[in-house]
């Protein structure tokens, strides 16, 4: 009964919205603006990004379809005393009445933007198309032909300026037969004083540099000159002057709320590291050789911009430090050399906090509370330094037979050290400084007690993380990361059901000990620079991450040279643990496409395959995939969907395997305050590499596999809260692979909520 009355409520609610008319609100005499667009005769004119110019906006659509916050604002009344129509209205967006003034102003910045990209003879028009009390604006742009640089001079009296852009000219945005477009020559102007700012030219700005440009009548065609402005000083035109950094001062103790106050370097001793002066207050928070390790100021050298941010970005990374700022004076009696001050200011070195979280694990639900203590200056170097430990209880359903409890309880700790550079032996000290890389150590150790066994995992890692100058890529290469995992108990009765009885091999080689030694590289980059994080995104940008790591390489072949034992399995085992041995390799790309401030086209596809070989015949639990749940089809719950076309058994360990896919395809729009809605198409399944009696239909078979993808539909409701989000995901089957036919096999057109229907909470976008 619900699957036929849920349709129907959406549609009411979208028809009551609906029948609000829209001009409620709109005065007499005035229009509502209920759509804009910009249409050009020139296929060469990109028209959305003349959209920026626009000066008025009509009222946003949810999916680009509803006026939904023009509809929540028209339920109010007119009385705005009254807190429901005060909410309505606060929620909802008052109706865009259309302007001549802002036609008119957005008619000429169309206009002034078209022509600075050189079409000198461009015009803009305004095209209206009234309907009761709205009204429908198109501006059409008529560029006419393009203005064309004939030929490209400089007038620079400076030489050695002249030698500068001229050894340059590789990268320059100008070329003969270009468009005389305003804002490639701006670039331009922009580029070379970015370069001269890298050679020694203090203070150097764009502003210094101007452009005459010389037409010939009915030729569109132009003689373009840079010219550079002469450097007069009392009236006398001097050469533009190189400056040299003389000396590189430190001050460790500066406070930055007092910058502009006598305090602010309040400073009570100091010291001389290989030249560079260090100045502090009291103690020496920090080793001078890792200041001057970390900058990129050298005295003696010209000047450099980009030396600047480069320094800016090293001791960013620092923990033990929350600010720093660059101060250059002027060297007094000497105009061309200048004293650079690295200002710091100093971190909270120690802190201890405490979390509590709830969990949640298959409907299973409990508490779990965790103390962490950091050190960010561990050995005065801006090591991190991190010792937590968690303890976790959860009570356990559905359990069949007789166990000694009902509950799991979860002991842990862990601790890791990161280093802000690159330690590895006969590395140069131009790569260490180069790479901005961390090195992170650490070790974990994990005690479960679940009412059908005890397992212990303890593991220790040593990997490297760096990221591009631009933010834009991440890399990590996981150099060791060793995993030992210990069964010392296991119930009588489950071990005889489950582990003997039935054969069931997947499951019994998840229970048994197991040594894991792997190593790992991932990469990825984020067009968006440092929006690595799950916030919302505004713009069109695109993501792309790769990840390959291999296991059990190494002791498999000393296993061979030593002839080391074998256990009954065939499998070589050190102290009788035998090893795994996979490769393994993830992709994974997103796309956001941005239609408006408020409506946004999201898509994304993963694949994945996890190979096992030599060792092992079967991947590691903790490296095998799952399909379903919030980040993959969210028709199904977590871990409830495939492998292949196998339906499951009850047991979330038979519901893995080798071989991923996923996409989804999602439109994003915001409702009202901080409230998003989202529409979404999710695809895939699961496969298995081998076939395993206990997963029937899951292996993977290039006739098949296509028949077994999995698609679900749905809605969704995200509350962003700028530095986090919380999602709310509704999902329903549309093709299940369970089933080779019939009713089952295509809910979309046989829709049962209580059977299809799958409701998910997380925090962040899918993806």
């Amino acid at each position: 009964m619900k699957s036929v009355i849920y349709p129907f409520l959406v549609l009411g609610f979208v028809l009551l919205l609906a029948s609000c008319s829209t001009t409620k609100y709109v005065p007499d005499g005035s229009y509502l603006l209920d759509g804009i667009s910009i249409e050009s005769d020139n296929k060469d004119i990109n028209t959305s990004e003349l959209s920026l110019y626009l000066r008025q906006s009509p009222n946003s659509k949810l999916f680009s379809l509803f006026h939904t916050q023009l509809y929540l604002y028209n339920l109010s009344g007119r009385d705005s005393t009254k807190w429901v129509n005060k909410v309505l209205r606060r929620i909802g967006d008052a109706p865009v009445i259309f302007s001549e003034e802002e036609d008119e102003r957005t008619r000429d910045q169309l206009t002034r933007a078209v022509r600075n990209l050189g079409y000198m003879g461009a015009s803009v028009e305004s095209i209206t198309e009234t309907k009761k009390k709205k009204k429908k604006v198109t501006y059409r742009v008529t560029t006419g032909k393009p203005y064309v640089v004939r030929s490209l001079n400089y007038d620079i009296p400076d030489s050695t300026i002249w030698r500068y852009i001229q050894a340059d000219t590789v990268n320059s945005l100008l070329h003969e037969g270009m468009n005389l477009n305003i804002n490639v020559l701006d670039d331009e102007r922009e580029r070379i004083a970015t370069h001269l700012l890298n050679n020694g030219y203090y203070r150097f700005n764009k502003e210094l540099l101007t452009y005459t440009a010389d037409t010939a009548r009915n030729t569109y065609q132009a003689d373009v000159t840079l010219h550079l402005q002469p450097n007069t000083v009392n009236g006398v035109v001097q050469p533009y002057h190189q400056y040299y950094i003389n000396k590189v001062s430190f001050v460790t103790d500066y406070d930055v709320l007092q910058r502009n106050a006598q305090n602010a370097f309040d400073v009570t001793d100091s010291l001389n590291y290989r030249g560079y002066p260090v100045y502090y207050k009291n103690r020496l928070y920090i080793r001078p050789r890792t200041l001057t390790n970390t900058s990129w100021l050298n005295p003696g050298e010209l000047y450099n911009q980009a030396n600047i941010q480069k320094t800016y970005n090293n001791f960013g990374r620092l923990s033990a430090l929350r600010y720093t700022n660059v101060r250059f004076d002027q060297q007094a009696g000497d105009s061309t050399k200048l004293n650079a001050f690295v200002l710091l200011t100093k971190n909270k070195l120690q802190s201890v906090s405490f979390e509590v979280e709830g969990t949640n694990s298959a409907g299973d639900l409990g508490a779990a509370a965790s103390v962490s203590y950091q050190n960010r200056n561990l050995f005065r170097g801006s090591e991190l330094f991190m010792f937590r430990v968690r303890g976790a209880y959860e009570a356990v359903s559905g359990l069949h037979g007789q166990y000694r409890n009902e509950s799991y309880t979860e002991l842990g700790a862990e601790t890791s050290i990161n280093f802000p550079q690159f330690l590895f032996p006969f590395l140069s000290h131009d790569f260490r400084k180069n790479i901005r890389a961390n090195t992170e150590f650490g070790m974990q150790y994990n005690y479960q007690m679940r009412p059908e066994f005890t397992r212990i995992v303890a593991s220790t890692n040593w990997s490297y993380k760096w990221q591009s100058k631009s933010l834009h890529t991440r890399h990590q290469i996981d150099a060791i990361d060793i995993n030992y995992l210990y069964m010392p108990w296991l119930d009588p009765k489950f071990k005889e059901r489950y582990l003997d009885e039935e054969k069931n091999y997947i499951l019994r080689y998840n229970y048994e000990d197991r040594l894991i030694v792997r190593s790992g590289y991932s990469y990825s980059y984020n067009s968006a620079g440092g929006a690595f994080m799950g916030g919302a995104v505004t713009e069109n940008s695109y993501s792309l991450r790769f990840n390959v790591e291999s296991a059990g390489n190494v002791l498999y072949a000393l296993g061979k040279l030593t002839g080391m034992h074998q256990n009954a399995e065939g499998e070589y085992a050190i102290l009788n643990i035998p090893f795994a041995q996979y490769i393994k390799a993830d992709f994974d790309y997103a796309k956001n496409i941005s239609f408006d401030t408020k409506n946004s086209l999201s898509y994304h596809v993963n694949l994945g395959i996890a190979f096992p070989y030599g060792n092992a015949k079967m991947v590691p639990f903790e490296k095998r995939y799952f399909s379903g749940g919030a980040n993959s089809v969210r028709g199904w719950s977590v871990r409830d969907l495939g492998p292949g076309s196998f339906s499951g058994d009850g047991n979330f360990l038979n519901q893995t395997g080798d071989i991923k896919f996923d996409a989804s395809l999602e439109f994003r729009s915001k409702l009202f305050w901080k409230i998003q809605s989202a529409v979404f198409v999710d695809a895939g399944n699961i496969w298995t590499i081998r076939d395993y009696p206990s997963q029937p239909g899951g292996q993977f078979q290039f006739d098949k596999f296509y028949k077994q993808i999995a698609f679900a539909y749905g809605l969704g409701i995200r509350l962003d809260l700028d530095f986090f989000i919380l999602r709310l995901d509704g999902g329903m089957k549309a093709i299940n692979p369970a089933y080779s036919s019939g009713k089952h096999r295509y809910p979309v057109i046989h829709p049962n909520f209580n059977r299809d229907f799958a409701f998910h909470f997380a925090v962040g976008y899918p993806f």
